[in-house]
């Protein structure tokens, strides 16, 4: 009787690993279909992927610490010790640009994940409750989406002062009302549904039809912008570190390396504006790219 209920047990678990193990090889293969389908999304995740395994591992890539000051090779030509070159100050161009991916991730994610998160709530309460918090949002989101993403950020930082959290901060706020209008949107929506309907029946809080209902069918079209707007704080925080608004000296920054070269050593010195330069694009242009991909995959309507 053991030994066949031992059997039994073996024969269940080695239908279990050739059950995960197919549903494993299904798995790359959807990968491996959608990589065909969307080459470009396909090139904007490698790109990704390689900016956020940069910014990780920053210290162990960085050949020279970014922030120490080398007069004696000030100005240097990309070579085999510095490969993309010095900096005015004898700083290495390649350490800085490695570092500033750091920042540049930290900058967009935080950015990011603190408007979604407001906006969320906001999106959320106004859709499914409306009456007076509607209309006093919608107001307020006119007034916020009348000005550009880049002014408002301007306006913020010049109140908050030049620091990492104060960039964050007059990133996220711009980010808001975008965030909260489309989960407003789908939150109007799905607030008419029967499955709503039926928890209201059972007695269920508004609050917990908000969160455990309606809140998770909301998450696609929320994952496709926060991914779309990855790329714009990335390159509203290098415009304001450009226009000496973002990230103080001497930390790295993209933008404010631009700003330091673009104008007095932009031929003398040409690395140090077309390096930075290229940095801006492949983060932005990776990040655009695979949001793209991603809203075509999440998107029903996309689907061909």
């Amino acid at each position: 009787m053991l030994v066949a209920e031992r059997r039994m047990a073996t024969i269940d678990y080695d239908l279990e690993l050739k059950r995960a193990g197919a549903n494993a090889t299904g798995g790359w293969r959807r990968v491996l279909f959608l990589a065909r389908r969307h080459v470009l999304g396909a090139a904007g995740l490698i790109i990704m992927t390689v900016f956020v395994f940069t910014a990780i591992f920053a210290n162990v890539l960085a050949r020279f610490d970014p922030l120490t000051v080398d007069a004696a090779h000030a100005l240097a030509r990309p070579s085999a010790a510095h490969w993309m070159g010095t900096d005015s100050f004898g700083r290495d161009v390649f350490s800085r640009i490695i570092h500033g991916a750091r920042i540049s991730l930290a900058v967009g994610l935080g950015s990011t994940a603190l408007g979604g998160t407001i906006g969320v709530i906001v999106g959320l309460t106004s859709g499914y409750l409306s009456g007076w918090f509607d209309l006093v949002f919608q107001r307020v989101s006119d007034i916020l989406q009348a000005l550009p993403l880049l002014v408002l950020a301007l306006v913020m930082t010049a109140a908050l002062g030049p620091s990492l959290p104060n960039v964050i901060i007059a990133i996220a706020i711009p980010l808001i009302p975008t965030v909260a209008r489309v989960i407003r949107a789908n939150t109007l929506a799905l607030r008419e549904q029967p499955f709503v309907e039926a928890a209201k029946s059972i007695g269920m809080s508004e609050v917990r039809i908000a969160v455990r209902h309606v809140l998770p069918n909301t998450l696609a079209p929320l994952i496709v912008l926060a991914t779309a707007q990855l790329g714009s704080t990335i390159l509203t925080e290098a415009s304001l570190s450009f226009l000496g608004l973002g990230i103080p000296e001497p930390y790295p920054s993209w933008g404010r390396m631009l700003s330091e070269s673009a104008a007095e050593y932009v031929r003398t010195a040409p690395w140090l504006v077309i390096f930075p330069g290229i940095a801006i694009s492949l983060a932005v242009f990776g990040t655009n790219l695979f949001g793209d991909a991603l809203r075509d995959i999440l998107d029903p309507r996309q689907r061909g």
